[in-house]
């Protein structure tokens, strides 16, 4: 799924990106409104990890959907 793909139907993948990272709010989610750098940015913020790994997970989670 692309990047537009994945703007377009974040209102029904928001609530999978909240099961896959629990700790993201749904305030957190809505406010990205589907953008991978946000994204990856909170996955790091909430979570310690690295950018690139951060990365990894949005983009497989992207492709799984």
């Amino acid at each position: 799924m692309n990047q537009d793909q994945v703007e377009g139907n974040w209102k029904q993948l928001k609530g999978k990106a909240q099961q896959k990272w629990g700790d993201l709010t749904d305030d957190d989610v809505d406010k990205m409104k589907g953008s991978r750098t946000e994204l990856v940015g909170k996955i790091q913020e909430k979570y310690g990890k690295s950018k690139e790994e951060a990365e990894r997970e949005v983009d497989d989670f992207y492709n799984s959907n």
